[in-house]
């Protein structure tokens, strides 16, 4: 072999290393991919849709009511949750009556084909703590089940469903007031 093609190969080998350190670093601290699944999202996102998480964002800002989140559940399960922000630090939340309340007001939830189901609270979100819920309210263990999240179990923001094709979207993470 001469020295042109050992250099050649040298070049491809460290072309490769190089993408592969990149890639690396892209995943573990910029954007994820990550496999919804569950149903707990419907219509919003569907069981197997292969979405991107923005692990970034939540470095810089905190979550806002309406954004999708990946997180690690409390209840130790090795399988990761993609819900819904509900409630924020320091809101009372209360579910009666088919709806949610934050600090007593209704909260406007467009993205929901059907009331929601059950009672809860009233329960004050701790510093730190957000309750989260799915949007197939009638098939998602969520907040309800398992009590609010610590921010610190967040993973990060969806923000595109990837694949199947024809699924490809930006998520709207809608924000909603009272």
């Amino acid at each position: 072999m001469n020295s042109k093609v050992k250099r050649e190969i040298l070049d491809w080998v460290e072309t490769i290393f190089v993408a592969l350190i990149i890639a690396f670093l892209i995943r573990s601290f910029l954007f994820q991919p990550y496999r919804v699944q569950m149903g707990s999202m419907l219509p919003t996102l569907h069981e197997n849709d292969l979405i991107i998480v923005n692990k970034l964002t939540y470095r810089f800002n905190e979550p806002n009511r309406g954004d999708i989140v990946v997180f690690h559940p409390p209840n130790g399960s090795s399988v990761f949750y993609v819900k819904r922000v509900i409630g924020l630090p320091g809101e009372t939340i209360e579910i009666r009556n088919g709806e949610v309340l934050i600090n007593g007001v209704p909260l406007k939830e467009d993205y929901l084909s059907v009331a929601t189901p059950g009672i809860y609270g009233p329960r004050t979100l701790g510093q730190d703590e957000y309750f989260v819920m799915g949007d197939h309210r009638n098939n998602s263990l969520d907040s309800r089940e398992f009590g609010p999240i610590n921010k610190k179990s967040i993973i990060g923001k969806a923000s595109i469903v990837l694949w199947p094709p024809n699924a490809f979207a930006i998520i709207n993470n809608v924000s909603h007031n009272k």
